[in-house]
């Protein structure tokens, strides 16, 4: 099981440096450069790639080799980072990002998100039943990782490095991803798909996917048990940089204590899942946990936004502020966890010819619910006020614990 977990660990990690850089680093440089919350939150639109994934998911399936897609796909991101050495997507008074980098970051989420196809082809098909808890906790935590270095590693080196070495770097780091993805031994035994004579158009595949038993049920969790909790991590850090933290400082923490507390949440998560069998009642417990930290989050921000309030160094405030910060990410790794092991679990369920598109569908859905809330966040902060923004946060965060109640028994 060993020399399955290492590839595809270094192969999920790069996976998360894409969404570190434009969740972690991007929003934090772009406020700090003087975009409304507005503008920084529909710098997320560029995440859009990641919705199609079903169009190109049943090429991967059927076109080639998975290992093949995989390579391919991760060489092409080194190239478009060595492209984006040569623009900077910062700079002090702008009033947008520029054209060219965003275009170019289109790209690249284009190329993570085929990436994702083939990686979780070859997930499904290398992992045995019995080595799905610890596949699925090497995903999480390997991408998670890779988030780290990308948004907060590199927001920390910054002030060190400038932008061109820095894509440079991450340019070196794909092609040797490249490089591994198509010589690890295990990889390679995997046989390549055998090319099908009756292939049903789009509307047929969908039904069949939907045909899946607990699909539907699974399909509305996904999309909407991440709301609450992304809306509250989008806008939270930046509150924080409007009272008084610096962005090397919120890198450091949002970007790398934060993060590293999310992996060591999905790392709990998956030992969890070793000891108990019934994930659903785990599920609703790590849910209500997240609940309770969001609300003391909420309380907190509350009072920061009274007149006066300053999050000044040494202060318990500050202290109380980043303990937050750190809490919710943790807590939300544990959910993040358990929520990838029941999409796992339902995949399992569809035919062996369905499976890979069937969980490319769930893990669009997923990506979904995270985006709209991220990108709408700062837009309703700014129309609704920051106490009405985060109580509808804290009700969206309610919504799937009561949704657990409806959960199919095949499932449970």
């Amino acid at each position: 099981m060993r020399g399955k977990l290492l590839p595809l660990a270094g192969l999920y990690l790069v996976q998360g440096l894409p969404y570190g850089l434009q969740s972690g680093m991007l929003p934090v440089l772009l406020r700090a450069g003087g975009l409304s919350l507005t503008r920084v939150g529909l710098a997320k639109v560029l995440y859009a790639p990641w919705l199609f994934k079903l169009v190109w998911a049943p090429l991967v399936d059927t076109r080639g080799s998975p290992r093949a897609w995989l390579t391919l796909s991760t060489a092409a991101l080194g190239l478009v980072c060595g492209l984006l050495a040569a623009f900077s997507l910062a700079e002090d008074g702008q009033a947008e990002l520029p054209v060219m980098a965003a275009g170019l970051l289109l790209l690249l989420n284009l190329g993570a998100a085929v990436q994702d196809v083939a990686l979780d082809t070859l997930a499904v098909q290398l992992l045995e039943p019995a080595e799905l808890g610890p596949g699925n906790t090497v995903q999480v935590v390997a991408y998670k990782l890779g988030s780290v270095l990308a948004g907060g590693g590199l927001l920390v080196l910054v002030p060190t490095l400038s932008w061109p070495r820095l894509f440079l770097l991450l340019a070196a780091t794909y092609w040797l991803a490249a490089a591994l993805a198509w010589s690890a031994p295990a990889l390679q035994q995997l046989p390549s798909p055998k090319p099908s004579g009756h292939r049903p158009h789009t509307l047929q595949r969908l039904q069949d996917l939907l045909a899946v038993s607990g699909t539907l049920w699974t399909a509305g969790f996904v999309l909407t048990y991440k709301l609450g909790e992304q809306g509250a991590s989008s806008l939270f850090p930046l509150l924080l940089l409007d009272r008084g933290l610096t962005a090397p400082e919120l890198g450091l923490w949002n970007g790398v204590g934060a993060v590293a507390c999310s992996i060591a949440g999905s790392s709990l998560g998956g030992a969890l899942l070793a000891r108990h069998r019934k994930l659903l009642p785990l599920l609703r417990s790590l849910l209500q946990f997240r609940l309770g930290g969001l609300a003391c989050q909420t309380t907190l921000l509350f009072y920061l936004d009274t007149p006066g309030a300053k999050l000044g160094p040494g202060t318990v405030l500050r202290g109380a502020a980043l303990l937050s910060l750190c809490l919710q990410h943790f807590l939300g790794g544990l959910v993040t966890t358990a929520t990838f092991t029941l999409m796992m679990r339902c995949s399992q369920l569809a035919p062996s010819t369905l499976q890979a598109t069937h969980y490319s569908f769930l893990a669009t859905l997923e990506l979904l619910g995270k985006l709209l809330l991220g990108s709408l966040a700062g837009a309703l902060a700014d129309g609704l006020g920051l106490h009405l923004c985060f109580s509808l946060f804290l009700a969206l965060s309610a919504t799937p614990i009561l949704c657990l109640g409806l959960a199919p028994r095949i499932l449970a």
